[in-house]
């Protein structure tokens, strides 16, 4: 499991998710215009477009604005931008591994913020290929643990979803994560709603073949260093290889 996953369950304190919701609509609303640029408006022949309106329809982002970014991304409406999707590479504190998604308009602005976020917290750039091999791409999809007839067992989470191509499946708490290569993603998912189970988010993600056991005091800088990096409305995604044990989240808090 990586640590971005793990970060991912406990850091949505109420404090500050009211001033992140917006560059979260922002962030989602990009995914469904380039969903739609690349793979058509409709959700029903496009499922990386099907999975981006229902992670954007979970966060509460108003129909109308899903609407007009299908709208943009396929053309049927003007306004879209020239989004472009960059990967940087990078090391932050106590030796950790990043990979940056970036989808933006301006690579520039984008390699400066992506920059100054690792420069500011002890971290530093790495040159391309230099971080990536530590990581494979993967289809992950989160199963709340609560549904509606009940609490979901991690046992028939797996007996349900390894015929489909399930590699793993991880306890995060609050969701299961099921991790299988990035072409079953659909598989599982489809798996996953023939078992009668919502799910919170179906996408590939970059997964650490290597990771990092990090203490309370690498992993407060670390926490500083992703919440830098997601506070730019260039980045899309944070991926990074360390591990955390629950002791060690309780002393960062």
């Amino acid at each position: 499991m990586s640590g971005h996953s793990k970060w991912a369950t406990t850091k949505h304190k109420k404090a500050v998710v009211d001033a992140k919701r917006s560059k979260l609509f922002a962030k989602l609303i990009k995914t469904i215009e380039v969903s739609a640029r690349t793979g058509g408006g409709d959700p029903a022949g496009n499922p990386t477009l099907f999975d981006a309106i229902q992670k954007a329809k979970r966060s509460s982002v108003p129909n109308d604005n899903i609407d007009r970014a299908v709208k943009r991304g396929s053309g049927a409406e003007a306004g879209g931008a020239d989004w472009q999707t960059i990967m940087y590479e990078g090391y932050g504190p106590g030796g950790v591994a990043f990979l940056v998604e970036c989808l933006t308009d301006n690579r520039n602005r984008a390699a400066m913020e992506v920059r100054t976020a690792f420069t500011r917290s002890g971290g530093s750039l790495a040159d391309p290929g230099s971080v990536a091999y530590m990581f494979h791409r993967k289809g992950v999809v989160l199963v709340p643990r609560e549904q509606e007839q009940g609490e979901v067992d991690e046992d028939d989470v797996l007996l349900a979803v390894l015929e489909a191509g399930a590699e793993e499946v991880n306890d995060l708490g609050e969701s299961y994560e099921v991790v299988s290569e990035s072409n079953d993603l659909l598989t599982i998912r489809s798996a996953v709603q023939e078992a009668g189970w919502d799910y919170e988010s179906a996408e590939s993600s970059f997964v650490p073949s290597v990771t990092v056991e990090i203490d309370a005091a690498v992993a407060g800088k670390v926490f500083q260093l992703i919440d830098a990096l997601e506070d730019s409305d260039d980045v899309q995604n944070v991926f990074s290889n360390f591990e955390v044990s629950d002791e060690v989240l309780a002393q960062v808090g």
